[in-house]
């Protein structure tokens, strides 16, 4: 099974998990678009992505603008939403409200109006697939935001799974992949400690990851599912894993 002669669209398709969706779906010989908030963004990504994608752009924090976004791009078969924001892990008393509402506005509401406005566009055999993480179920202090933001999203697609069937809904819940989005302070140092406590022993690949996605695309029996990309995190982690990796790259997060 391929994608050969469907259509994918992902919004946040423009760098890090999203890119790596967008490549590996249009190798997999899918019609991509890439959807970002910045013209500069989709044309980088274009440069390095298979001949024939598109690109186009739209606001997710604009209801209005992704309905014009959908309405352009037309009947297709998949949407892979992998935007979201960054926060810094920090206390609950030390999170800025307009940073967290920010962050929240992306990853989950964002989430919701782009499937609210695709559900006029997407095929009836077609999938919509969610992005969270880990810290969803292994909290570790400082990551009040992420935590609640990622466990909201799994929960929306399990309710649009039941809604919107026989469209499916699920979501890839991430571990530690890194992507060069974000450079922290010591980071190295993180990752190695995260590396030790891992089952894997490595932290994950973008181009790992994006084979989740094209699984949930690909099926045809997959619905309302949460597929954790992990490691082996899960298992293996105490809840301070992230707390303990912070410790040792010297606090920073």
């Amino acid at each position: 099974m391929n994608l050969t002669g469907q259509r994918v669209v992902v919004i946040g398709g423009t760098s890090g998990i999203g890119l790596a969706v967008a490549r590996t779906a249009a190798e997999d010989g899918a019609s991509v678009v890439v959807a970002s908030r910045t013209k500069t963004r989709i044309d980088a990504a274009l440069e390095s992505l298979p001949a024939g994608v598109r690109g186009e752009q739209v606001d997710v924090s604009d209801e209005y603008d992704v309905r014009e976004f959908f309405a352009r791009v037309g009947a297709f078969d998949h949407l892979a939403y992998t935007a979201g924001d960054h926060i810094r892990i920090r206390p609950i008393t030390e999170i800025p409200l307009d940073a967290a509402k920010a962050f929240f506005g992306t990853m989950y509401w964002g989430a919701f109006t782009a499937a609210k406005h695709a559900v006029g566009v997407i095929r009836p055999s077609g999938s919509i697939t969610f992005t969270s993480g880990i810290i969803a179920v292994r909290p570790a202090p400082g990551t009040s935001a992420q935590s609640g933001v990622t466990a909201a999203v799994e929960s929306l697609s399990r309710a649009l799974a039941v809604e919107l069937g026989p469209i499916r809904v699920n979501t890839v819940r991430l571990g530690p992949v890194p992507t060069g989005g974000v450079d922290l302070p010591n980071q190295e140092v993180m990752y190695k400690a995260l590396r030790r406590q891992l089952l894997t022993r490595e932290l994950g690949k973008p181009a790992q990851a994006a084979e989740a996605y094209l699984y949930l695309m690909r099926s045809g029996f997959a619905t309302g599912t949460v597929m954790p990309v992990d490691g082996g995190y899960e298992l293996a982690a105490s809840p301070f894993l992230l707390a303990e990796a912070r410790a040792a790259a010297g606090g920073t997060g």
